[in-house]
């Protein structure tokens, strides 16, 4: 008979975290789809990224979701932009909050990254001004 490895707390508190940040929707449907070959990075992210930073006190959620935004919009990561300005609905970041954001990625990261970044929001708020919900990446 196989061993039955129990989830460990951190892994339990990002999944809660990862839940109430990205919704039962998105976090369902990138657990569904994991693999054998993909399921260590879905345990790894759910126990680093939500588990420990996203779980950390002493900045809110809205914060943490402009931090995020910004350093992703910096790096390129469109998918992930997409993905977490959807988020802002459960973390309480305003668009003007994204906004402000985005506007120390064109300071500090460049134009071309935030004129990018703007050109994603905007999509992703016309979506949810539509009433559509879901896509996205798998994080």
């Amino acid at each position: 008979m196989a061993d039955v490895v129990r989830p460990s707390d951190r892994f339990r508190q990002g999944m809660a975290t990862r839940r109430r940040v990205l919704g039962d929707a998105h976090v369902d449907r990138a657990s569904g789809s994991a693999t054998p070959f993909d399921q260590p990075f879905q345990e790894m992210i759910t126990e680093g990224a939500w588990g420990t930073v996203w779980s950390r006190p002493g900045i809110s959620p809205r914060e943490r979701s402009m931090i995020t935004i910004a350093l992703l919009a910096a790096l390129g990561h469109d998918e992930e932009v997409a993905m977490h300005v959807r988020a802002t609905v459960n973390t309480g970041a305003s668009r003007e909050d994204i906004t402000e954001a985005l506007m120390h990625v064109a300071v500090y990261a460049g134009v071309p990254a935030a004129n990018r970044a703007f050109k994603i929001a905007k999509h992703v708020f016309d979506r949810i001004d539509a009433g559509e919900t879901g896509g996205g990446s798998h994080d």
